[in-house]
Order: structure tokens, then sequence, then C-alpha cells
């Protein structure tokens, strides 16, 4: 059988498997008798690239069938520290697993920061290593590089994120409408925005300190980022329309 390798971002691991992509997704949000009910989030990862990371005897010994021939399902290789060891050269494709085990491929696609838009502002969830949401005028590469780049006291050696809809908040913070913006805070996230533009010298405010573990798949924006410093890879989120045709299971679970 085949072995799968796997970096969960919440929470953060590194997990050999037996079981493909939307498999895993499947087992890692539901459970084996499907009694679990949890999002997952997890990219695929490059075995060759990160050999020298892992205890390549142990997991040749512990990732085998059982003896009924069952695909082993899990195996732990590491839970601290894996996203800033693990090569971004090693990442494949993320997967986006919702809470009923429906799974969603989104590939790498280029990122051109000389693209981005600047005057507005914009709403990031954090998710590995750290998982603050934070509202910023920053743009998704400035922001990656302004945590990862060593030019704070608060420095990251890498960092995984979404941007998510503010919708007429981003351009109107404090009169634009919320209608269409399913956030249980919006009055907090109304007031840390007023904070950030009162204060000219502050370019990001925490709205929460603790990722919820449940992300609102139809409030993301463009998509997900990874990288650190210049180097940013890039993971595309369809919208609701494309989303329908692409994976009409995924999208009627959220």
């Amino acid at each position: 059988m085949d072995r799968f390798i796997y970096l969960t971002a919440t929470p953060e691991a590194l997990i050999a498997s037996m079981l493909p992509p939307i498999e895993f997704g499947e087992y890692l949000s539901t459970g084996t008798k499907k009694r679990n009910r949890a999002q997952a989030i997890f990219f695929e990862v490059d075995l060759n690239q990160i050999e020298g990371l892992v205890d390549m005897n142990s997991l040749n010994r512990r990732c085998i069938p059982g003896p009924d021939g069952t695909p082993k399902r899990s195996v732990y290789l590491s839970v601290y520290r894996v996203l800033e060891l693990v090569p971004l050269s090693a990442l494949k494709s993320l997967y986006l697993t919702t809470d009923h085990g429906q799974t969603l491929e989104l590939k790498q696609a280029p990122y051109d920061p000389s693209e981005e838009i600047h005057g507005h502002l914009r709403l990031y969830q954090e998710l590995c290593p750290v998982s603050p949401m934070i509202v910023s005028e920053y743009s998704p590469s400035v922001f990656l590089k302004r945590i990862t780049d060593n030019s704070t006291p608060i420095v990251l050696p890498k960092l995984f994120f979404v941007d998510l809809k503010l919708g007429e908040l981003a351009t109107n913070p404090l009169k634009g409408s919320a209608e269409n913006l399913p956030y249980s805070n919006i009055g907090h996230l109304r007031d840390c925005i007023e904070i950030l533009k009162g204060e000219h010298e502050k370019h990001m405010k925490t709205v929460l300190r603790v990722y919820t573990g449940c992300l609102l798949y139809r409030t993301i924006e463009r998509g997900f980022y990874v990288g650190a410093n210049d180097k940013i890879i890039y993971y595309p989120y369809p919208t609701m329309a494309e989303l329908e045709n692409i994976n009409y299971e995924f999208f009627r679970a959220i």
C-alpha cells in the first residue's frame, strides 16, 4: 500500500497514513465510527524532501497494514515545530474538510504581490503555528513579511493563514453594512477596526486571541497563504458558484 505524509494545521502535527487525502480527511473529521465531528485542514507533504527530518526506521515499522490488511490510518511523527521545519517546497495540495467529512482539494497557484490591492482593510485568520484573528491594513504578502522577517519583537519562522471577507467594512469600517457577514462578534470587530483606524502607527489589531477551531468556509475571501519573508505559497479558494460545480458535496456541507 502507498504511504502518505500529512501536515495538519489544527492542531499542528506531522502524520503518516496509508489513507489517500480524501479518505484521510474523512477519518480526521469523523473518526472511524462516524461519532466525531470536527473540521480538518491539512497539507500533503513530499516524503522524499523530509526523510532527514523523521525517523524512517520507526515510520517503516509502524506505518504498515493491520493483520486483516486494513490500512494504517495514522502514525504521528511530530507534534512540535512542524511547519517551521518542513521545507515550503515539500508542501503539495492543501485539503479542507468539513465536520461531516467532505473534503476539498486546493492546489497551489502563482501569486504576484504587485497585483495586490492596497488601501482597504483585511481580516486574517492565522492557523499555524499560532492562531489569532487579526484585522490589518497590510496586504497578504506584506502581512506575511512583517511577521516573519525579524523586523518586530514578535516574529515567527513561517506562517499559514487565510484571508476572510470583510464586505463593506473593508472600505467603510464603521458605517458599512455587515448584513452578509456571519461573524458572531461584529460589534467587537468594528471596535477593533475603529482602534486600528484611529492609531496611525498601528497596522494590525488582534480581534480574537485564540482560534475557535471552526473556520467558516463561506467567509474565505481569496484563499490561503503560507510562507516566510518574500516566499509566499498561495492556494486560491473558489467562488461559491465555482465551488458548487467543482465539489457539490463540499458546497452543500458548508
